[in-house]
């Protein structure tokens, strides 16, 4: 355990977070995902959901603001624009984190194809269907 940093943040997920480079992206995904499928690189938190997986993430992770689109989330099957409600508490949580980037939609192969080109997944155990995030790397300015 370590002070002031959330205990989710397991060792494993701590040396991906600070590993990763401006612009590399990690995919939080729910437990349906195929991650080990997609995976270059594969971090699981089991017992984990996929919320408080990405606010504790998002407490140490700087999103890039180098880029106008630097949050993305999956869809309801082909349906873009539809919200369920994983889909809303993942805005609202981006919204507390970050507050002046948009969690953009991308559907089905895009979202996939990101998550496959992406540094690396964590896996949570989130039960719900379409769980799935995607957050771009930032810097902490000097």
């Amino acid at each position: 355990m370590l002070k002031g940093l959330d205990p989710i943040l397991s060792p494993d997920l701590l040396a991906t977070l600070r590993a990763m480079g401006h612009g590399d992206e990690i995919a939080i995904v729910d437990g349906n995902y195929p991650g080990v499928e997609h995976a270059r690189r594969l971090v699981r938190l089991d017992g984990v959901a996929l919320i408080p997986a990405l606010d504790a993430v998002l407490s140490v992770l700087p999103v890039d603001d180098f880029v106008e689109e630097a949050i993305f989330r999956s869809t309801y099957r082909q349906e873009r624009d539809r919200l369920e409600p994983v889909h809303r508490e993942i805005i609202d949580c981006c919204a507390r984190r970050e507050p002046d980037r948009a969690v953009v939609p991308l559907v089905g192969a895009d979202f996939y194809n990101r998550v496959r080109a992406a540094h690396t997944i964590v896996q949570t155990s989130e039960p719900r269907l379409y769980a799935n995030v995607i957050l771009r790397k930032g810097v902490i300015y000097p």
